[in-house]
């Protein structure tokens, strides 16, 4: 299953501090979905993310009923992206 999702970019300033967009609520669904038959461990699922030219491989967490991507900093320098910068993500489930 591919994606494609658009969501502005907020800053978690856990022990590991990370970058996320949130997954937008009609998205949501379509990975409920498939998440039985791609997800590993406390509901993570697997993808093939990119962000214009950049791509990478990472997992969408379950997050307040929505699913979070991570970006990773190497993707958030390569694209010039920054706290609240709305992106486009294109996503490839099970990747």
């Amino acid at each position: 299953m591919e994606l494609e999702l658009t969501g502005p970019v907020w800053f978690w300033r856990g022990p590991s501090p990370w970058h996320f967009v949130t997954v937008p609520e009609e998205e949501c669904g379509a990975l409920e979905a498939v998440a039985p038959q791609v997800s590993y461990g406390w509901g993570m699922i697997p993808v093939r993310a990119r962000i214009g030219p950049t791509a990478w491989t990472t997992s969408l967490f379950p997050k307040d009923g929505a699913y979070a991507v991570p970006l990773k900093f190497a993707v958030l320098r390569a694209e010039e992206i920054e706290v609240g910068d709305v992106v486009t993500i294109h996503i490839a489930v099970g990747a």
